[in-house]
């Protein structure tokens, strides 16, 4: 079984592997904070139907720790990504604790059966990294759009706060824009928090910050050097850390899946997003785009679309064990 965790060491040079992302012809983006770089594997993983695909494994993380001659306790699953080509799901996965914890990628079919990632690797080192002590945030998200990946993380410019747009196939990557944003519920502007999560929507960056500002940046703006400040078009609750987040259609609107840490899983109305002109002033509780609470959805921690009317995910009670299941778009 540990044959898959020195295989996939081998095959590329990742430190760590963190959040994830799928691009054209099955290559697969990986964020590695720890060596400062976002990896593109060439997967391989191009035929399939998703149309077709229901995935439904209980007790993920301890198949995960076994395939890898560990202990559930010993493995994280960072990051879910399902492959829009074939339906697959694809885990970035932490073996031990700490800094020297191994990056690990996995694939899992349909049929629930894991097996290592392996395929032609490149990859686009970060310039202006945070130092040791804010290096795990070096990269909070990944996506891809319009041929290029966009990075959400900090950096160690004075707006630590960052998103890059690196074209792929890599060459080099810049700077990136440093961030902006009105914090409403702290009352003020903020420029080192970093993104927790985002989706992309309407040639927009739609991002999610703790405690729990929803911010949209055009694409266009994210200028190698330079500063943007966004628009905050909701204050969707304090206390709470969002986890990840998608946008589906459903009945012909537009809405956003959101997971978090304490407010469950949201569904958010995207009704007039791009005509908000964004929360300046201090909020004591909730403002902007409204939501609903999903209560059939609990100890959500990944999601991601597996089609048009389905997304996949990760959850399970506290302490208890991740179960990974197809659910119906809400």
């Amino acid at each position: 079984m540990i044959s898959i965790l020195l295989a996939t060491l081998l095959q590329s040079d990742l430190k760590s592997a963190g959040p994830l992302a799928f691009g054209p012809d099955g290559v697969l983006f990986v964020g590695d904070a720890a060596g400062g770089a976002v990896h593109a594997i060439e997967t391989g993983d191009t035929k399939g139907d998703p149309e077709k695909v229901k995935h439904d494994v209980q007790g993920l993380d301890a198949k995960v720790a076994a395939a890898l001659g560990a202990q559930a306790g010993d493995i994280r699953i960072n990051d879910l990504a399902i492959n829009p080509a074939t339906g697959n799901a694809f885990l970035s996965v932490s073996r031990g604790k700490g800094p020297d914890a191994a990056g690990v990628i996995l694939k899992l079919d349909d049929a629930g059966k894991l097996s290592e990632v392996k395929g032609a690797t490149t990859k686009a080192a970060l310039p202006n990294l945070p130092t040791d002590k804010g290096r795990a945030e070096a990269i909070t998200d990944l996506a891809f759009v319009d041929g290029k990946v966009i990075v959400a993380g900090l950096s160690n410019e004075e707006f630590a706060s960052n998103l890059r747009a690196i074209p792929y196939p890599f060459k080099t990557a810049e700077a990136g824009a440093g961030v902006e944003i009105f914090h409403g519920a702290h009352g003020r502007f903020e420029t080192k928090s970093p993104v927790r999560t985002f989706a992309i929507y309407n040639d927009h960056v739609l991002a999610a910050y703790t405690c729990t500002p929803l911010v949209r940046f055009p694409l266009e703006s994210l200028k190698p050097g330079a500063k943007i400040k966004g628009t905050t078009v909701a204050e969707l609750g304090n206390r709470n850390r969002p986890l990840d987040m998608i946008v589906y259609k459903q009945g012909g609107k537009d809405f956003v899946l959101m997971a978090n840490s304490s407010r469950g899983v949201m569904k958010i109305s995207t009704d007039g997003i791009a005509a908000a002109k964004g929360i300046t002033e201090k909020i004591n509780d909730k403002a902007g785009q409204t939501y609903e609470t999903i209560d059939a959805l609990k100890g959500v921690v990944q999601l991601d679309r597996l089609n048009k009317g389905h997304a996949v995910v990760l959850a399970g009670a506290e302490g208890g064990p991740l179960n990974l299941s197809t659910i119906a778009l809400p």
